[in-house]
This record gives C-alpha cells, sequence and structure tokens, in this order.
C-alpha cells in the first residue's frame, strides 16, 4: 500500500499508530482528544473511492475510535466529519466534544481559536492514546 501522509495532516497531528486500514492521528488542538483516521492509499479523496472491503473496514476502525472517546474520555457527543476542502487526502475527524469545550455547541471548525496542547501535554496525551488504543485488535503503534 503506496502512502505519503499530507504535508497539513503532518504539521497539525501527532501520528499514534496504524490499524488494518488507516493510520491514526492526534490533532494538536488543544481540544477533545481529537483523532483523525486517514486510510493508507495516496491520492485517495473520498470515502466511496474506497472498495467495498475498505468501506466496511474505515468504519469498523471508525467505530471503534468513537467508542474509545465515548468511554475512556466520557464523551459527551462524538463529532465524526470527512470535509476535505483544504486537506484533500480522505482523512476523518473523531473529536470528542464536552459542554464546557471552546466551541460547544457549535462545529469546531473557525470557533476554536487554533489553541494547541504544549508538547510535554501532546506527548503525554498521545502516550496514554497508544496504550487505550492497544486494546483494538490490529493496533500498531508509531512512536514518532
Amino acid at each position: 500500500m503506496s502512502f505519503t501522509l499530507h504535508p497539513q495532516l503532518m504539521a497539525d497531528t501527532t501520528i499514534l499508530g496504524d490499524l488494518p486500514l488507516s493510520r491514526i492521528l492526534l490533532a494538536k488542538e488543544a481540544l477533545g482528544p481529537w483523532l483523525i483516521l486517514v486510510p493508507r492509499y495516496d491520492a485517495l479523496r473520498e470515502i466511496h473511492h474506497l472498495s467495498e472491503q475498505d468501506q466496511q473496514q474505515l468504519m469498523r476502525e471508525s467505530s471503534a475510535i468513537a467508542a474509545l472517546l465515548e468511554q475512556d474520555y466520557q464523551a459527551e457527543k462524538i463529532n465524526i466529519g470527512a470535509l476535505g476542502n483544504l486537506v484533500p487526502q480522505l482523512h476523518i475527524h473523531h473529536i470528542a466534544r464536552f459542554s464546557n469545550d471552546i466551541a460547544w455547541p457549535g462545529p469546531v471548525w473557525g470557533n476554536t481559536k487554533g489553541i494547541q496542547r504544549s508538547k510535554e501535554v501532546q506527548q503525554a496525551l498521545a502516550e496514554e492514546l497508544r496504550q487505550e488504543l492497544s486494546n483494538i485488535a490490529g493496533f500498531s503503534a508509531i512512536n514518532a
């Protein structure tokens, strides 16, 4: 599987690891946790461009990530979206939302002021999430 992560995703996230289809990223934005699934194919823009088998695998991975955010972080709502207006590479956002977060109840896009976690907090959260993700079948950690 040929795969290069879009430069903007590289700049805005920390790599956590891989599931059978997708790379898992942690957004640096001080909200959530905010995880992003990126199917590991180059030049892929839309979910319907995946094979039916890969679409089903993506749904399994997305559901596992949403369940983790709900159970481990007691998220009040999980926002899931594949926008791609600025970054064309297919990527699916999974954002744990809370009534006290900076953008609640509105959408996160354009409402978070771009505040990022400190490097230390980001690293600690990434390590915690890698440990939690290890309970998902097929997860392989990447310590970048």
